[in-house]
């Protein structure tokens, strides 16, 4: 009995057992109700049967069970949390790749101990690896690809030691210790790539000797490519790219035979391209893109005859393109894009390599011209060879590339037209050639390049007209024509272009009024036509651009009120119609779309009040309304700009409260409100306004006093006050500005002494408290504004002593002014130090005593007013207080001396005691014997100076040679004789007005230029007065300057004067500009640097030497340039020396078109001559013509702002405009060289201001585009 319930409960437990497992299709049932998503598996279902060996993606064996379930790509989202691995023992293949599944890999995966090919590759797994997988001990394939699964590599997964596929690429693995890695001597294929991998290169995978299949690329391994890698003989692809690898590419990867692809690019390799890489027989792909390669291309690459791909970019590969490389039949894609090759391009190339896919060069030094030959390259679809050096025109050829997609041609040199076969490219996408010299017309050909997405022609000197055939292009999404010479009117056909997403036509000559089919662009974003000569009013049909975000139709002649529609923009962030001739009242709803962030609409004729909606959705940054006729209060929205950085409403009629206006901008930097009606006080809350660095309001109504939050305005550079009503100190906070280089407070109701602190704002340049009611002392700490160029404290009740620290402002230049106060004592010694001041007015005080003779010291005093004081004893002597108006010394009984209206300190002293005449007496008689002997010692030292100088001159009364000596060798006049072969013509180099200029190489190997001047007779040279020349020649020889051309010496001999020069190689600079020289050397930043030496040299000239020397004849002749185009001034004082041998000497000295107009009465050369000539010189070499039309014209222009010729027309026609900072120093240099040629010689400049000015670099602050600014403008420059 006890047996049978034994086997009873045996039967019944092993039925239980048996119900208890999950049959397979059950498993798969269960796990298909649990995805979010299955449509793919509609098949599985019970009605179909329990034998799921029919389902979709499911295979059994001849028993009926599942050995392989594939159901990759099959749309399944879900997880493997339900799926019962346990039910599955004869699985051989799982493969779930590309699908949407996600959550954890379940470690219970590893109880398919059958399995061996895996694919999870392409979900969304995330989370660790489960290191049961090292469990499947059959896995021949294993692909993890593409999820997001983290954490290190488990090492488990190298005990796999049947797996040849290994792909656990493009996860977030990371940390990974490789030293528990056990070498897996089956796999072919490893894949790592594109995860967070670091360290060293993993030592297990050196171990890996049948691997055929390496990629670690995309991760952040470091350190060295190791050598042993070339055990790994049965290579065939190797990708490490986009590593932190170092350490260069090691030689030895030349010895894997089978290697088809390498890939090192984006690397810090550096070293050079090893040579060894030719032994790469089956080579096919090279790829060491940006990897800091520095060297050759080795030539014997050209040996690898399988190469079709060839990727070297971004390295510093220098020196020519291999012609090996014509043995590279096989080449599809070619790139050595930006590195440093140099050279010309192989024709062969295109000849050699019929399969050529992609050509890329761009972004090198190649020079030459574009072979012809690249037009049996017929398979090219890209073509880069932009930003190189190319010459020559666009070879016609190119027609031939009918498969081309890309070309780009920019940046180079390219000249001549384009060609009009390049209509034929009609698979063309994009097109860009910008940056060129080509010229001609557009072909209307290219209206047949119908596939067109870009267009770029921009920068070049493409003329005549549109052509309507553009409109052709219905695809084109941008069109780039700026910076060209075109003209005429904008074609109709230009609004069939409605796929444009970006039109810019500015910098041009276009004329006529804008289309008013440019309405049909409604997909355009950026319409840019500023700086042409379009006129007439803005269509209203631009209110129908609804996408369009940028509008710039500045620098045009239009006129009319602004459309109403230009309101119905709703994505208008940038509107500019500065610099044209506009006027009426801004539409009242404009800016209601709240997206404006740049509104420029200054120089026009606008009035009216500015419509409270323009700032409504407070984005406003850059709002630009000076120099129109504006007025009423400014809008309430303004004051709630926070993002406001630039804010020009100056020259308008504006009124209201300022602090009803603004508000705290923190990112405010200009703000100009100059010459308006505004009124109110200034806030405290300005000092919140942190980035302000320009801030000007003078010429309002403003009042109150300044708040002492100013100082807290720590970037604040130029800040301008005056002419308010403001009241009350200056506050002691501005001590904190250490940045102000300008400070203007004149005019205003100040009170209180001036804060001493202000002495510590070293880098200020301007202080102006003139006109105000200041009291005290002048704080000597003031003498520490050691960058100080203008200083006026007039006007005021300042009392006290001047300080003597004033004498340490050494660089005070325009202007010092303590006129009007109650000053006292005597005038201090040190001021005599300000050597650079040009005016100076001390005049209306109470000082006492004499004038200091160091005042005479200052000898760029070109004005003084000492008027009005107590003054007495002699004027100094010196050019200002001789030349100044007697109204100078006024007011001062005491003063005498040699000026009009004082009377003779000559004759004082004739009124003067007996006793006092003979000590006079005595004191003349020591004086006397001190200055002879003080005489016979300078003729002594100055003899030795001579033996021991450069030049020893000498005289010889009989007609022979005369010898010229230097300090490392003699030479004599013989030399120059044979060396000229007795000044043959041969050796002639130039003729002017003063004779001819020979070239002599001596025998010593030294090179000289020697000017030969014939004298009327020899008598005339006999009896000239020789030691007057003698003098003459030693103070010129003695002129030492970089930018002057050394004088070596002269003789005379035969009736002929012979100065010496050193030589110069490029010659005269006229014949440079004017030549071919003029437009492919001398750009912008040279020719800046030509005026700025000429301006030295002159200041040299007047200012530094003694006596002063005026160059009397200033032109391009006498600019010569060596070797590097540095500038040197010649013929100096030559046209004084040829007075002595001339009664009509001064019909030679000066050239027309270059003298100073009030030669023509005062036959008087004076330093303002040279400054006049210096003008001329300089706006010739910046208009690469002479000025004779524009100085005529001037007058006229300067009378009126309304003058519309623009300096960007002026300028040399031959150059690009320039662009940085250049165009900055151009605007400068041009204001200055007008002012330079005024008609009346003492409103010009000195010519040591004009070189301190040029030296310091005192920019020009442009206040509207360069493009834009216009010659009247520039001719109210004051210095």
């Amino acid at each position: 009995m006890k047996k049978t319930m034994s086997f009873i409960l045996l039967i019944l437990f092993t039925l239980l057992v048996a119900t208890s497992e999950e049959t397979e299709a059950e498993a798969l049932l269960k796990w298909k109700s649990s995805l979010y998503q299955s449509g793919s598996l509609a098949s599985w279902a019970i009605k179909n049967g329990t034998n799921p060996c029919s389902w979709y993606g499911i295979s059994c064996d001849p028993d009926g069970n599942v050995v392989q379930i594939s159901l990759q790509s099959s749309s399944i989202n879900g997880t493997l949390d339900s799926f019962n691995f346990s039910s599955f023992h004869n699985l051989i293949s799982l493969n779930l790749s590309d699908n949407i599944l996600q959550g954890s890999i379940p470690s219970g995966i590893s109880k398919l101990s059958k399995l061996n090919s895996l694919d999870l590759g392409t979900n969304s797994f995330g989370n660790f690896v489960p290191p049961e997988i090292g469990d499947l001990n059959e896995l021949v394939y294993l692909s993890l690809f593409k999820n997001n699964l983290v954490g290190p590599l488990p090492s488990q997964l190298s005990r796999l030691n049947k797996v040849r596929h290994f792909d656990l690429g493009n996860n977030h693995f990371n940390n990974t210790e490789y030293s528990n890695f056990l070498a897996m001597p089956s796999v072919l294929y490893l894949s790592l790539f594109l995860n967070n991998l670091t360290g060293v290169f993993p030592q297990f995978i050196l171990k890996c000797s049948n691997l055929t299949y390496l990629d670690l690329s995309q991760n952040a391994f470091s350190g060295p490519i190791p050598d042993s890698l070339a055990n790994l003989s049965k290579l065939t692809e190797l990708h490490l790219d986009t590593n932190n690898l170092i350490g260069g590419i090691p030689s030895v990867l030349g010895s894997i035979p089978g290697l088809r692809i390498l890939k090192l690019g984006d690397n810090s390799l550096g070293g050079p391209l090893p040579s060894s890489l030719s032994q790469l027989k089956f080579l096919e792909r090279l790829d060491v893109i940006n990897a800091g390669i520095n060297s050759t291309i080795p030539p014997e690459l050209g040996i690898c005859t399988n190469l079709n791909h060839v990727h070297l970019s971004s390295n510093h590969l220098s020196g020519p393109l291999p012609f090996t490389f014509v043995n590279l039949t096989k080449m599809r894609e070619f790139d050595i894009s930006s590195n440093n090759l140099s050279g010309e391009i192989p024709g062969d190339f295109f000849k050699s390599w019929p399969e050529l896919i992609v050509f890329k060069l761009q972004d090198n030094s190649l020079t030459g011209r574009i072979p012809p030959d690249i037009g049996l390259a017929k398979k090219l679809t890209v073509l880069y060879i932009n930003n190189n050096h190319l010459v020559g025109p666009i070879p016609s050829e190119i027609e031939n590339l009918v498969l081309l997609t890309w070309l780009d041609l920019s940046q180079n040199s390219l000249s001549d037209p384009i060609p009009p076969s390049i209509g034929n490219l009609k698979n063309l996408i994009y097109l860009q050639i910008f940056d060129n010299e080509l010229s001609g017309k557009i072909p209307s050909e290219i209206g047949n390049l119908v596939l067109l997405y870009q267009l770029d022609l921009s920068s070049n000197s493409l003329s005549d007209a549109i052509p309507p055939s553009i409109g052709k292009l219905k695809n084109l999404g941008f069109l780039y024509l700026y910076d060209n010479n075109l003209s005429g009117e904008i074609p109709d056909e230009i609004g069939n272009l409605v796929s444009l997403n970006q039109l810019e036509l500015s910098g041009n000559s276009l004329c006529g009024p804008i289309p008013p089919s440019v309405g049909n662009l409604k997909n355009l974003v950026r319409l840019l036509l500023f700086n042409n000569n379009l006129s007439g009013e803005i269509p209203s049909e631009i209110g129908n651009m609804s996408a369009l975000q940028v509008l710039d139709l500045s620098a045009n002649q239009l006129s009319g009120h602004l459309p109403d529609s230009l309101s119905q923009l709703p994505n208008l962030s940038l509107f500019s119609v500065l610099n044209n001739s506009l006027t009426g009242m801004i539409p009242p709803d404009f800016g209601r779309n709240g997206m404006l962030q740049v509104v420029l609409l200054s120089y026009n004729s606008f009035f009216g009040e500015l419509p409270h909606g323009l700032c409504t959705g407070l984005a406003l940054q850059n709002f630009t309304v000076n120099m129109n006729n504006f007025s009423g209060t400014l809008p309430s929205c303004l004051k709630s700009c926070s993002a406001l950085t630039r804010v020009r409403l100056d020259y308008n009629h504006f009124t209201g409260d300022i602090s009803e206006a603004f508000g705290v901008h923190p990112q405010l930097y200009h703000l100009d409100l100059t010459g308006n009606s505004l009124t109110g006080k200034l806030s405290s809350t300005w000092g919140q306004c942190s980035s302000l660095e320009t801030f000007h309001i003078d010429g309002n109504n403003i009042s109150g006093e300044i708040p002492t939050t100013f100082g807290k305005i720590t970037s604040l550079q130029d800040l301008n006050l005056a002419s308010n009503l403001l009241t009350g100190p200056i506050p002691i906070e501005f001590g904190n500005l250490s940045l102000l280089f300008k400070l203007n407070l004149s005019c205003n109701f100040l009170v209180g002494q001036i804060p001493s602190n202000l002495g510590s704002l070293t880098n200020l340049q301007y202080l102006d408290v003139s006109r105000n009611k200041l009291s005290g002392n002048i704080p000597p700490e003031l003498g520490n504004l050691d960058h100080l160029i203008l200083f006026d404290l007039s006007h005021n009740n300042i009392s006290g002593k001047i300080p003597n620290k004033l004498g340490n402002l050494l660089m005070m230049q325009i202007l010092l002014d303590l006129s009007t106060n109650s000053l006292t004592g005597s005038i201090p010694s040190d001021l005599g130090k300000l050597t650079h001041l040009e005016v100076l007015n001390l005049s209306h005080n109470l000082l006492t005593c004499q004038i200091p003779k160091s005042l005479s010291n200052m000898l760029s005093l070109e004005s003084v007013d000492f008027s009005n004081n107590n003054l007495s004893g002699p004027v100094p002597t010196g050019k200002a207080f001789k030349d100044d108006s007697p109204h100078a010394y006024v007011g001062n009984p005491g003063l005498c001396g040699d000026v009009q209206g004082l009377i003779s300190c000559y004759a004082i002293a004739n009124k003067n005691s007996h006793s006092k005449q003979k000590r006079l007496a005595i004191c003349l008689l020591i004086t006397g014997v001190v200055l002879l002997v003080a005489t016979v010692v300078a003729i002594l030292m100055f003899s030795r100076k001579k033996r021991k100088g450069k030049i020893v001159i000498q005289w010889d009364s009989k007609d022979v040679t005369n010898s010229i000596w230097e300090r490392d060798g003699k030479f004599s006049f013989s030399d120059i004789v044979n060396a000229t072969d007795n000044f043959n013509e041969v050796f002639c180099i130039g003729k002017g007005e003063f004779g001819s200029v020979y070239k002599a190489e001596l025998s010593a190997g030294q090179v000289i230029a020697v000017k030969r001047i014939q004298a009327q007779d020899t008598e005339d040279v006999e009896d000239m007065n020789k030691k007057s020349f003698e003098n003459e020649i030693q103070a010129l020889t003695e002129v030492r300057h970089r930018n002057i051309v050394k004088l070596y010496g002269f003789c005379l001999s035969g009736g002929y004067m012979y100065l010496v020069y050193e030589y110069l190689e490029k010659g005269n600079f006229s014949d440079v500009l004017y030549g071919s020289e003029g437009e492919s050397e001398l750009n912008w930043a040279m020719r800046v640097n030509v005026i700025r030496g000429i301006a030295h040299a002159l200041a040299y000239l007047h200012h530094d030497c003694t006596p002063p020397i005026v160059h009397r004849d200033i032109k391009l002749n006498n600019i010569l340039l060596d070797s590097e185009f540095k500038p040197r001034l010649s013929d100096f004082g030559t046209a004084k020396l040829l007075r002595l041998g001339s009664t009509s000497w001064i019909s030679m000295a000066g050239t027309y078109g270059y003298m100073a107009p009030e030669l023509a009465y005062t036959m008087q050369f004076t330093q303002k001559c040279d400054v006049y000539s210096f003008g001329v010189v300089a706006l010739e070499i910046m208009m690469g013509k002479h000025p004779r039309e524009l100085l005529l014209s001037l007058p006229s222009i300067s009378s009126t702002l309304e003058n519309n010729l623009l300096l960007k027309d002026v300028l040399d026609q031959r150059l690009t405009p320039p662009t940085g900072q250049l165009v900055e120093e151009v605007v400068f240099l041009f204001k200055v060289a007008i002012t330079c040629t005024k008609e009346m010689p003492e409103q010009r400049p000195t010519m040591r201001s004009v070189a301190q000015e040029i030296s310091v670099c005192r920019l020009t602050y442009l206040s509207e585009p360069f493009h834009a600014i216009r010659i009247s403008e520039l001719t109210h420059y004051k210095k």
